[in-house]
């Protein structure tokens, strides 16, 4: 437990040094987000989708709570003054996404997988239309159709024809529904109250467990069952609750916080790119010419949708803090 808060600490020294680069908070978040979507593929058949999401969030709130305390405490008023926006939040970014997830990948494939959750950009920027009357700038609409292109490009293999074999089940349905529930999470960061990020955190992944648990209660109550634990399934239990929780939530909400939802959503078009890489790592598929085309795509995608003056940026930024 020592070496895993020493890790912990020596992470949160990191994000200190780069809180103020957004580029880099968000590619990070892409690349633990895909670490999550392949650990949680490889033991879901072990844990129960709902008991895992608990798990998850139960672990990174204890983890949290020491670092957050004093700061939870000095922020307590201004918390209980935004409980409702903070109850939005936590359900919508905490409790129902990451189960909605864990559930499908038991009844998807990893291709179609991938193509559910870059639909993430094309959300935000509707609920952004619908929520706040923000429309997608041109630049940002060219760059989110250049990396989902290169999306494409990468889960079909190249092959056009290999997507019009794909066929939507009950999996391909609830990635949609959870993918437009964290794209609601996205936008409405924006409303978050003016408090640390620290304490931020803790509230959203203790209300979030909180709010998770009836449900793990009825799932244990129908019968569902853990299969025993292996040193493998615990590794990817301290993975889940470290780096996709605790890390990926921090550089996440940092970075929208200093460009928008608009303008991060594209970052998740990295995660099919960053889930093939990993799987090159561990799994050891080779890579092939359409990886390296629908990388260049996806990356080119982000830094075309991502670009805007930074007087701009720190603008909009004042004008949400104002609002809260």
């Amino acid at each position: 437990m020592h070496a895993f808060t020493g890790s912990l600490t020596r992470a949160m020294s990191f994000l200190s040094r780069i809180r103020d680069q957004p580029y880099l908070l968000l590619t990070l978040t892409s690349l633990f987000w895909a670490g999550n979507a392949v650990v949680g593929r490889a033991i879901v058949d072990q844990i129960p989708p709902v008991a895992l999401a608990q798990i998850r969030w139960t672990g990174a709130f204890c983890l949290v709570l020491p670092f957050a305390w004093s700061r939870l405490r000095a922020d307590l008023p201004l918390l209980r003054r935004h409980l409702g926006v903070l109850v939005i939040l936590s359900l919508t970014g905490i409790s129902v996404f990451n189960t909605l997830l864990y559930w499908s990948l038991q009844h998807t494939s990893a291709i179609n997988a991938s193509l559910m959750q870059s639909s993430g950009p094309l959300l935000i920027g509707l609920w952004s239309l619908v929520l706040y009357r923000e429309p997608l700038t041109r630049g940002q609409i060219f760059g989110v159709l250049v990396s989902l292109i290169g999306v494409l490009v990468i889960v079909s293999g190249g092959d056009p024809a290999r997507l019009a074999r794909l066929s939507l089940n009950i999996g391909d349905v609830m990635i949609l529904v959870a993918m437009a529930i964290y794209a609601l999470y996205s936008t409405l960061l924006r409303r978050r109250p003016a408090v640390s990020s620290l304490s931020f955190l803790a509230s959203t992944l203790g209300l979030g467990a909180l709010l998770l648990a009836p449900v793990a209660l009825v799932e244990a109550l129908s019968g569902a069952r853990f299969a025993p634990l292996t040193s493998g399934s615990l590794a990817a239990l301290v993975y889940v609750v470290l780096f996709p929780s605790i890390i990926a939530y921090l550089c996440f909400n940092r970075g929208v916080e200093l460009i928008g939802a608009n303008r991060a959503g594209p970052f998740f078009h990295l995660i099919p790119l960053f889930g093939a890489t990993l799987a090159f790592i561990f799994l050891g598929e080779r890579p092939g010419l359409h990886h390296a085309v629908g990388a260049i795509l996806i990356i080119g995608g982000v830094v075309l949708a991502s670009r805007r003056r930074p007087v701009a940026v720190a603008k909009r930024v004042a004008a949400d803090q104002a609002t809260l």
